[in-house]
């Protein structure tokens, strides 16, 4: 396994485990799974209703807790100071914990100063080892790395082949903090999976698609949770070590950038009121 050394000196996988859509009632025996497979970092979140599952098999496990690398994210409807505060504890009582690796604010959205008070506070005593954001666009995360005691170790956002996140990427770079990709594989949109550029950069390797893609985006420096719920695709999605891209291949998927959410984008005010029915 590869690391990343946040700033805050933490070291975080660069390879990890989500459980994004995994049904609550699959996620303990997903995450045992991933564990046995290898990975030691799982990323889950209160929104996605899970965190239990992911406690409950970090419990089971057998693997030393300081071994694995756990992240979860405040919700909308948990932001604000107060809210946020005792969502905390919550959430490290689902995931069986006195601790969490890594805490995000899940979308800039409702009272995030606030949200990201409480993370300071968990993080000065002790409850969390870094804390972070999720899906901050480059406004919202300059404004927050300035105006806070704690400067984001990580902004996890939508990255993969087709949004790389090159802009974005220079002003989290200027402050330090690290971009952790959601989504590496696009959710198979664009036919990501059937990209003629990345099958035949795949085959010269004996590698697959996918494969290639968590492959670039690793070897670009961005951390990666790729979601499975079949043990066998968890282990394609780890087998990513053992062979590196030449600068020509790196170039060419460089090429495949269109710098545009496949997903949504918080300057639309119809996606911005969608999220906000979440707050209430």
């Amino acid at each position: 396994m590869e690391y990343v050394t946040l700033n805050n000196g933490v070291k975080m996988p660069i390879l990890g485990y989500g459980v994004y859509q995994v049904d609550p009632a699959e996620c303990e025996r997903c995450v045992l799974d991933a564990i046995d497979v290898g990975y030691r970092s799982i990323d889950t979140a209160q929104a996605y209703y899970n965190e239990e599952g992911v406690g409950s098999a970090v419990a089971k496990c057998g693997v030393p807790r300081e071994e694995l690398f756990l992240t979860t994210k405040v919700w909308i409807s948990n932001a604000g100071y107060e809210k946020a505060k005792k969502s905390i504890d919550e959430s490290l009582q689902k995931l069986r914990t006195d601790y969490v690796d890594l805490f995000l604010i899940h979308q800039p959205f409702g009272d995030y100063y606030g949200t990201y008070r409480a993370l300071e506070e968990a993080y000065k005593a002790g409850k969390i080892r870094a804390i972070g954001v999720s899906n901050f666009y480059p406004d919202r995360y300059i404004d927050l790395a300035h105006f806070s005691e704690v400067v984001p170790a990580v902004n996890q956002v939508e990255t993969h082949v087709f949004q790389q996140q090159k802009a974005a990427r220079k002003v989290m770079e200027k402050h330090g903090t690290q971009i952790e990709s959601w989504g590496p594989f696009a959710e198979g949109k664009n036919g990501l999976f059937t990209n003629a550029v990345l099958g035949e950069i795949g085959k010269k390797h004996g590698k697959t698609v996918a494969q290639t893609a968590l492959r670039f985006l690793i070897q670009s420096g961005v951390v990666v949770i790729p979601k499975s719920v079949r043990k066998e695709r968890m282990q394609e999605n780890f087998d990513v070590f053992d062979f590196a891209l030449s600068e020509e291949e790196m170039r060419q998927i460089e090429a495949l950038d269109t710098a545009q959410s496949l997903f949504f984008s918080h300057y639309d005010p119809d996606t911005v009121e969608w999220f906000m029915s979440f707050a209430k």
